[in-house]
């Protein structure tokens, strides 16, 4: 009796002990923390979120320490594009009244890239195209005036829309092309890239109809060595891989597209062992120096052109030379940052890790952030 009455008295002490304690705390304070001023590494990864596609996101990092900063809603298939000066984020996506089902709504939805708030919403025609994030699907004009937004019914057509006024100004059709490439110099331009292996060019006049229309011959065979639709920049003009390892250096500026002779990045002894470009958001270029990073796998074959990267191949772009190999990482998606110390970002699709390595005469790994998101697919950078 007298061991059980020390135990409960030793029970009731412990007890009383912790309302006292429970009793003494302060109730925590919820606060929103404002972020800071998005530098060069600022990264902003698109996440479908296959298990709960109506529910996308995209993930905002702070590629300089490698820590999260913030999510934005990007609804079903959103595809998303931060505007020229990086000031706003623009995500095109589409809503159903029912969650999944019911009344189909289309919207830019326009968000503050200081805050992340959302700031408002353009409604647009129920046809932008419901796949898979891609710079290639939704750009701006390079003077942030206009945006180009790529629908797909499946038939093809491009809507634009007019960014000061906030509203849609014209639906362009480009049957048989797919895309959208910003001219570098003319608001109203935009060129896409079509079956038959050419670029179809269109200029614009106020009212957004189409004032000149002006295809090029074609630069690639689409049946034997198609060319990916996803590129990157090396100054005015847009680069292009295609399946094989062939570069494309196009200059979009003019009514009609311009594109320099293809080149391999792959070399005979390469070829023999089947090393190929794959992945998603596949290559990356670093302006200041002229290099080209492209993600490669070996033993290539019909169909391995989404293959995540065994390595990273580094291009001199001048002289059309191989410099360095870096290891893959399973690279599905890269981006590099702009300024005087950029950094190359990979995607992970393994473990959807962030990998940086800092870029220089020899690139030289950075840090890794692991398992961001749920099925984070593309990235792109302040």
């Amino acid at each position: 009796m007298k061991k059980s009455f020390r135990v409960k008295s030793l029970l009731f002490g412990l007890c009383a002990g912790f309302a006292m304690q429970a009793h003494a705390l302060e109730p925590d304070v919820l606060t929103v923390t404002k972020m800071a001023p998005a530098d060069a590494y600022r990264v902003y990864i698109a996440d479908p979120n296959f298990s709960s596609l109506v529910d996308g996101r995209m993930h905002v990092i702070d590629g300089q320490n490698m820590r999260y900063l913030g999510m934005v809603s990007t609804g079903f298939s959103g595809l998303s594009v931060l505007s020229p000066d990086r000031s706003e984020l623009y995500v095109a996506t589409t809503y159903y009244a029912r969650l999944n089902h019911g009344e189909r709504t289309d919207v830019v939805d326009i968000h503050d890239a200081t805050t992340l708030a959302r700031k408002e919403e353009i409604v647009i025609p129920p046809r932008h195209a419901q796949g898979t994030a891609s710079r290639s699907l939704i750009q701006t004009s390079f003077d942030g005036s206009l945006l180009y937004v790529q629908n797909a019914t499946p038939a093809t057509s491009v809507t634009v829309v007019d960014l000061r006024n906030r509203k849609v100004l014209a639906e362009v059709p480009t049957p048989g092309c797919w895309a959208v490439y910003p001219s570098p110099t003319v608001a109203s331009r935009f060129s896409a890239m079509c079956g038959n292996g050419s670029m179809l060019t269109l200029t614009l006049d106020e009212a957004g109809q189409v004032a000149t229309r002006k295809q090029s011959a074609p630069f690639f065979d689409p049946d034997s060595d198609p060319v990916f639709p996803m590129y990157d920049r090396n100054g005015d003009k847009f680069v292009f891989v295609s399946f094989h390892g062939k570069v494309y250096q196009a200059d979009l500026s003019g009514e009609m597209a311009s594109v320099e002779p293809g080149w391999s990045l792959v070399g005979a002894a390469d070829a023999k062992a089947g090393w190929r470009p794959g992945g998603y958001q596949l290559l990356a270029t670093e302006r200041a120096a002229g290099r080209l990073y492209v993600a490669m796998h070996d033993k290539g074959e019909e169909g391995s052109h989404k293959n995540p990267a065994k390595e990273i191949w580094v291009i001199d772009l001048a002289s059309h030379k191989r410099i360095a190999r870096l290891p893959g990482h399973n690279a599905v998606s890269m981006a590099t940052s702009r300024g005087d110390k950029p950094r190359l970002y990979l995607l992970d699709a393994t473990n959807n890790d962030l990998i940086a390595y800092d870029l220089g005469v020899k690139p030289k790994l950075f840090k890794r952030m692991p398992a961001i998101g749920n099925t984070p697919i593309h990235l792109e950078l302040q």
